[in-house]
């Protein structure tokens, strides 16, 4: 444990010294571009308090998620959906972690400025009809209010007020939905500089903000701007939140991503498993969360063919599914079934079909009888047999016979799912 600790140690050590490549500006201050990661936690909260900003952490109440693959929009916060800012007042919500990306979630948040008038109004009138139209998929009329808040806040609040840094930020995330990811990227980039220069440039949101710009590299797959970014957003939340903070472990998860997907396997292997064990120490190590850190973890083992590792991994999820959610839940069959897959290409065909059929009978409760899901299911256990047939002929012939009549019949049945579906989705 100690040489792991160590060694993770020596890591984060290496993430502290990585070249910043800076973006030019027009006045004197300059800002480091950053690497991504994709999926995050973050409990957090702040707002207008005595004239300045307040920041309140808690890692076991309300969390912002973020979805591998699907940026976040927010500059201020990280959610698994698009999220639009109003206002630099903002107050975190827990939402369900789902696993659909085109749902929207998007949090009314009041206006906490001291600054009013009749720009400051249009402004706001402005960004909400804009959050309404971008909601129901108009995003030509959204991107002309999203412009016009844009210029209202200016107006209103000041060229370099944090204000701006969001109505910045909704139209970034705009244009990211659009695939113009040539007009996204300078937004969310002056989105971050008004930040650093109204907080600092080691202030929390500045990490949030350097997390969200990672994730919108990262969809682009530009992996070494996106790594640089999750660095930065990484060693931010380390000095801020603690180094076993939920958050920091969130961004921690998606710099191993960017590491995996680089060639970097033992890098990001390492940060892989300290990511869940900071989630486990947290009491979060039967969450969603956790169990898809530990899933994509087990798919990076059996990709590297270390499908030892991957089955001890593979045990471990379907251990916590069965105890959280039992065998009348999906994600229990999905967690046996990876377990049986990889069971079988270890040989262990006796137990792999045992897990097999356990599923088929799941499913036969959980599914219509003519789903497809247990057509294939049906296909795995064929297959199986087979494999087991063929052990069997030097031993035992008769029984050898007996299981190819079988897999003949789990086979025929497969088929006639597979073809009733493809008719069904024909006519």
């Amino acid at each position: 444990m100690y040489l792991r600790q160590q060694a993770i140690a020596n890591l984060l050590t290496r993430f502290r010294h990585v070249r910043s490549r800076i973006f030019s500006s027009s006045g004197a201050n300059s800002l480091p571009l950053l690497q991504v990661s994709c999926k995050t936690k973050f409990s957090h909260q702040y707002g207008s308090a005595a004239g300045g900003y307040a920041w309140r952490t808690n890692q076991n109440d309300s969390r912002l998620w973020i979805l591998l693959f699907a940026p976040a929009s927010l500059i201020y916060g990280i959610t698994p959906n698009p999220v639009l800012a109003e206002d630099i007042s903002i107050e975190s919500t827990c939402q369900n972690d789902t696993e659909g990306e085109n749902a929207v979630g998007l949090r009314k948040i009041e206006d906490g400025s001291v600054v009013s008038n009749i720009h400051t109004s249009k402004w706001r009138v402005f960004t909400d009809s804009g959050r309404h139209y971008f909601l129901q998929g108009k995003l030509a009329e959204a991107e002309k209010l999203f412009l016009s808040a844009l210029q209202e806040a200016k107006e209103g609040f000041g060229e370099r007020d944090p204000h701006v840094a969001s109505a910045c930020n909704n139209l970034a995330e705009l244009y990211r939905v659009k695939k113009a990811f040539d007009k996204a990227e300078p937004l969310y980039l002056e989105a971050i500089k008004i930040l650093q220069e109204s907080f600092g440039p080691e202030d929390i949101r500045i990490g949030v903000a350097f997390h969200n710009l990672g994730q919108f590299y990262l969809v682009q797959r530009k992996l070494e701007d996106a790594r640089t970014c999750y660095e930065r957003a990484l060693k931010i939340k380390g000095r801020v939140l603690g180094h076993g903070n939920i958050d920091y472990a969130d961004t921690m998860y998606h710099l191993a991503t960017v590491l995996y997907l680089q060639g970097k396997e033992n890098d990001s292997e390492a940060l892989f498993l300290e990511s869940i064990r900071i989630l486990e120490e947290n009491g979060e190590g039967d969450s969603m969360t956790c169990i898809r850190r530990l899933r994509y973890l087990a798919q990076t083992y059996v990709k590297a063919n270390r499908l030892t590792d991957a089955e001890t991994v593979q045990r471990k999820i379907l251990h916590i599914m069965e105890s959280s959610k039992g065998w009348n839940s999906l994600d229990t069959v999905i967690a046996a079934e990876g377990l049986a897959l990889t069971l079988q290409s270890t040989g262990s065909l006796m137990e792999a079909q045992e897990l097999f059929e356990r599923c088929l009978e799941a499913r036969k409760k959980l599914m219509p009888q003519d789903h497809i899901q247990i057509g294939a299911n049906m296909l795995h256990i064929a297959r199986v047999v087979m494999l087991n047939s063929n052990r069997m002929r030097k031993m035992n012939i008769s029984e050898a016979i007996d299981e190819l009549d079988r897999a003949k019949e789990l086979l025929d049945n497969s088929t006639r799912l597979v073809q009733y579906d493809y008719i069904y989705l024909i006519f």
